[in-house]
């Protein structure tokens, strides 16, 4: 089972960042746990047909490696977003189906491992490599809280798809 906390060992800014951001990717993992290679693949909301835990979990991959990697480090995109169109905007979503979801949680919790070293080893303020679409550079502590957002918000879906799925609820 997952061992989650959201009460960080020590009290300055990082450490809290930090606790937050493993809390929530913790509990996404979490939701996870238990459930058949099938229920993993099961989209339950008609008018989600995309929203499946493999495809959620692979999205929240590909989100960190987006701000990460090419926003932050200025790094060039690779994986399933370089195929992004306005007719299939979440290719990750689509591409999670062939993937079994083992896989795809031992390929976030990698990256999660990068990107824990990258959020502890750089400055808060350094800035983004990249701008905004606005032309503003983010510094890593936006993007950390902004990848605490995006993971928690996906983790309300993650509640509700596997809710419907195999009747699981709670974590």
């Amino acid at each position: 089972m997952t061992q989650r906390t959201d009460t960080p060992p020590t009290w300055d800014e990082r450490t809290q960042l930090a606790t937050f951001l493993d809390y929530a990717r913790d509990t996404a993992r979490a939701k996870c746990e238990g459930v058949s290679a099938e229920d993993a693949r099961k989209a339950p909301l008609p008018s989600s047909p995309l929203m499946t835990l493999c495809g959620l979990i692979n999205h929240l991959r590909w989100v960190e490696n987006y701000w990460f990697q090419v926003m932050f480090l200025g790094e060039e995109q690779v994986g399933p977003l370089t195929e992004a169109t306005e007719d299939d905007p979440d290719p990750e979503m689509r591409t999670a189906a062939d993937i079994p979801l083992p896989r795809i949680l031992a390929e976030y919790e990698e990256q999660n491992a990068r990107y824990r070293r990258l959020v502890s080893d750089t400055d808060l303020d350094t800035k983004a490599a990249r701008p905004l679409g606005d032309g503003r550079h983010v510094d890593l502590r936006w993007v950390v809280l902004h990848v605490i957002e995006e993971t928690s918000r996906h983790n309300g879906h993650l509640d509700v798809v596997r809710e419907l799925v195999d009747g699981r609820t709670g974590v």
